[in-house]
């Protein structure tokens, strides 16, 4: 035991890279001058102490055992514990940062390497507070591809207008990139997953849960910068079965997100597929997963299982009948790898007319000397693994993203046969790889404290950020997420599709630097964070949230919209550096009490010097950056009636002209706003002696006076 004991004190040593005593997560400098040599004593004691106790077994008394044994602990009290805490207490405390230095640049350097910071690019970002002529016409694909729909308000209105069924759900919001019409197009889309406990009541008998109703089907997809004149999204696939500019040929769902229980395929009972008007549709499974019960061992061991008779009793079973089971895609990621950490955001890929569930996985571990660890869990993490499972057939493949990571180089050998190589993943499903939100968030957290590499600046906290707030969907602050967009980064020839999120000073709340992880092409991986300038004040998320609730003809339109039966949703703000200047985009939707069918009604855009709101993004960019600066084809492209014949009409840059019918109480939020927009014009008239424009506008405003006249009385 004595000699165990003394072996431990050789790996403690080790384990000082470990160590988080002070300012410094990993061997400090007590760990180094006191703590090691104490483990080295300590070594030398518990030896001196098993020879003690082997040599005293041919000795008369215990006196030369109890000398070492005495030795031993004397040791381990005042050399193990006092004296270290001793040189912490008087040594390195008063002097902490010239005792620490040297082991803080370990750290500094180890945690970068750690959570894959070391190789973020560092570049200047201008700032300037007004864009520069032209920006529009310099960057159309950016401008086209603003995204004006939020996850929330989106997801309840597909569930209003796309689940066709009672027993289908949209369960979230994914977000992709695809060409459509020869147009690259970031947009969003939900899987049509069943739920079969929507059935009524009557209809929820074993048969037709577990026989009849067992996969959901299709999807819902738009564009997220397109909207029809009544303020709803664009749908680029739509319906069921499936129609839109994207075909799908295997729109069942058999595998999802829900926490769907088991099913069984291939019996006696009719599979629903489908509805068609009044009549269903059926189909029978064609997939070889899935166990086969052609046996009553394997009958009994799933009623035992499920605790589910019914296997036993039906006689709707057939000899081909196969029982799908596991059929939550996260848990059978889980029990196929549980060494992976996975990431919480599966996404919906149409690729070749099927349907497919891609998920990110990391490696992990808590034994990165030096680093310092992520909300007390791991200091290391790798995005080694892309997951593809197929919605029909639940098939899953893992493809080693990052064969340079050490861990999994581990894995692969261990199973050989689990992982293949990203090269083998199909050409277009390689198209839908996406930088992970999850850890996007884990290094942009980590790197509000550890993008300074200076020791003594990092030791003084002097340049800490924070992740910016905003205005959420209830009206309360909430911490901003990263999101999506395809745009063209400064000095870039293209635009491509990012993942990006800006930070704030620590306590305040302007802006001092934004990141970018760019998920296109050769460049899939790479990290670029923008620091604003020092000597500036560039606005952050929260004070253009306080510049909108100042303005007052926004203001007066949210007060009006929150008292007349409905209430106000702001979407999230988007932040987008364009060339030299940015801007700050937020949409706001409009919902009936009644209702859970939220409408976009506005687009807010700003810039450091200007704020303005209109009916459609094409004419907030007119109204920021001049009238005429866009047309409806160049900012916001429609998809061609012949590729989409079901979708609507893409919202026009003007308001629609009102029909000739009575104004009611519920119109007075858009006649009043429409007063405020025609008044806006008419000012901007003004300044140039634009005389016939500011008649006309003057004209308009009255207009609606008289029209808010007639409601009130």
């Amino acid at each position: 035991l004595a000699l165990l004991l003394a072996i431990g004190y050789r790996f403690d040593a080790y384990d000082l890279d470990y160590a988080n005593r002070g300012v410094v997560h990993g061997a400090g400098y007590a760990d180094r001058f006191a703590q090691l040599p104490a483990y080295t004593i300590l070594t030398v004691a518990a030896i001196l102490m098993a020879v003690g106790l082997f040599v005293t077994g041919f000795r008369k008394g215990f006196a030369f055992a109890g000398t070492t044994v005495a030795a031993w602990l004397l040791a381990a009290i005042v050399v193990g514990t006092v004296y270290p805490a001793t040189v912490q207490q008087f040594q390195v405390q008063p002097s902490e940062f010239a005792k620490e230095q040297p082991y803080l640049k370990s750290n500094i350097d180890m945690t970068r390497r750690a959570f894959n910071l070391d190789s973020i690019q560092a570049n200047p970002f201008p700032g300037d507070p007004e864009p520069q002529p032209g920006v529009v016409n310099r960057n159309p694909q950016t401008f086209s591809s603003i995204r004006l729909w939020d996850v929330t308000p989106l997801l309840s209105t597909y569930n209003q207008i796309q689940t066709i069924r009672l027993y289908y759900d949209f369960l979230n919001i994914d977000v992709d990139r695809y060409l459509i019409g020869g147009i690259y197009r970031q947009v969003m889309l939900s899987a049509r997953e069943l739920a079969p406990e929507k059935l009524a009541n009557q209809a929820q008998t074993w048969q037709t849960q577990k026989l009849q109703f067992t996969h959901g089907y299709g999807l819902a997809m738009s564009a997220v910068d397109l909207v029809t004149a009544e303020g709803l999204p664009q749908l680029i696939v739509q319906d069921v079965p499936p129609t839109g500019d994207i075909p799908v040929t295997r729109p069942e769902i058999y595998y999802g997100e829900s926490k769907a229980s088991y099913v069984i395929v291939d019996t006696g009972a009719t599979e629903f597929d489908y509805p068609q008007g009044n009549q269903n549709v059926s189909d029978t499974y064609a997939g070889t997963t899935g166990v086969q019960l052609n046996s009553i061992v394997k009958k009994v061991a799933f009623a035992v299982a499920d605790q589910d008779p019914n296997l036993l009793l039906t006689s709707y079973l057939l000899p081909t009948s196969r029982i799908l089971y596991n059929r939550n895609i996260t848990d059978r990621l889980q029990m196929v790898a549980p060494f992976l950490y996975q990431d919480a955001d599966p996404y919906l890929v149409v690729s070749g007319g099927h349907l497919y569930w891609m998920q990110d996985a990391y490696t992990t571990t808590d034994a990165y000397p030096y680093s310092t660890p992520y909300n007390g869990t791991f200091n290391y993490i790798r995005n080694s693994v892309k997951v593809v499972t197929d919605a029909y057939d639940g098939t899953i493949h893992l493809y080693v993203a990052d064969p340079t990571d050490p861990l999994i180089q581990s894995y692969t050998q261990i199973f050989p046969t689990l992982f293949s190589p990203l090269s083998d993943m199909p050409p277009d499903l390689r198209l839908h790889i996406r930088y992970p939100e999850g850890m996007f968030l884990i290094q942009a957290d980590v790197l509000r404290a550890y993008h300074m590499q200076d020791p003594q600046v990092f030791y003084n906290r002097e340049d800490l950020w924070d992740m910016p707030q905003e205005i959420g969907p209830d009206g309360g602050n909430q911490l901003m997420q990263p999101y999506y967009v395809i745009m063209r980064l400064p000095g870039q020839d293209k635009e491509e599709f990012l993942l990006m999120l800006p930070f704030t000073p620590s306590g305040k709340t302007n802006m001092t630097a934004w990141l970018a992880a760019q998920s296109d092409g050769a460049n899939y991986g790479k990290m670029i964070v923008y620091d604003y300038p020092k000597d500036t004040v560039i606005f952050g998320p929260q004070q253009v949230e306080a510049r909108i609730d100042q303005d007052a003809g926004i203001s007066q339109l949210l007060s009006l919209w929150n008292q007349q039966g409905s209430h106000v949703i702001r979407g999230n703000m988007l932040v987008l550096p364009i060339e030299n200047s940015t801007l700050y985009v937020e949409p706001l939707y409009l919902q009936a009490n009644q209702s859970q069918l939220p409408e976009l009604k506005r687009v807010i855009l700003a810039t450091e010097n200007r704020l303005v709101i209109g009916t459609t993004l094409a004419e907030s960019l007119n109204l920021l950056y001049g009238n005429g600066a866009v047309s409806t084809d160049a900012t916001v492209p429609a998809l061609t009636a012949t590729t989409n014949p079901t979708a609507p009409a893409v919202t026009p840059t003007t308001t629609p002209a009102a029909p000739n019918v009575a104004a009611g109480p519920s119109d007075v939020p858009t006649i009043a706003l429409d007063a405020q927009t025609h008044f806006d014009k008419a000012q901007e008239a003004l300044k140039t002696s634009d005389w016939a424009t500011y008649g006309k506008e003057m004209q308009a405003v009255q207009d609606d006076l008289k029209k808010l006249n007639q409601v009130a009385h």
